[in-house]
């Protein structure tokens, strides 16, 4: 199946209160919306973090175009970051995300996923409501709104309605 992934990622402070989203839409146009976050986290964890649980949603040999804001997450991948920083074994354990990137990596590879970048804050749609869905989320942490566990995340498998080409959206609370 092929899935167009959005994802974004925002911390308030850095570090700080932090959440992530990201908009996975199907060859049917059915469209998912999962978000999370992190009482205390940086930026790029949860740009990280957006971008794994939305491969988690989708199934091993799927094929993905997932759009991003952030550098970091697309330039690991298309500028060969994440094949140097694994070559050089992670340059003596420098590399910041490690975990991260090593989950992430694993998704990639039972995955086709191209890596593209879209410029935030600029209307695009999608960037746009993941950027809501993931500050909305980190202004909630920030606010203490948000009782133990410390992290949300989604449920596992994305699953598009039957017959419906409404949109499926989770609340932090599901």
């Amino acid at each position: 199946m092929n899935f167009k992934i959005y994802t974004d990622g925002s911390c308030l402070g850095n570090p700080g209160a932090g959440g992530w989203a990201a908009v996975i839409v199907d060859e049917k146009n059915h469209r998912e919306e999962i978000f999370g976050g992190e009482d205390y986290t940086t930026n790029n964890r949860m740009e990280l973090t957006a971008a794994i649980n939305a491969l988690k949603k989708i199934s091993a040999g799927d094929c993905a175009e997932l759009f991003t804001d952030s550098s970091y997450l697309k330039n690991a991948f298309t500028a060969g970051w994440l094949a140097n920083w694994k070559r050089t074994n992670w340059k003596g354990n420098t590399v910041k995300n490690q975990d991260l990137w090593l989950e992430l990596d694993e998704l990639i590879s039972t995955r086709a996923v191209n890596f593209n970048w879209v410029k935030g804050h600029a209307g695009d749609f999608f960037n746009e409501r993941c950027d809501k869905l993931a500050r909305s989320t980190a202004e909630k942490f920030q606010r203490k709104e948000i009782p133990t566990p410390k992290k949300i995340i989604s449920p596992p498998r994305f699953k598009p309605a039957k017959n419906s080409s409404k949109p499926v959206q989770l609340s932090l609370f599901d």
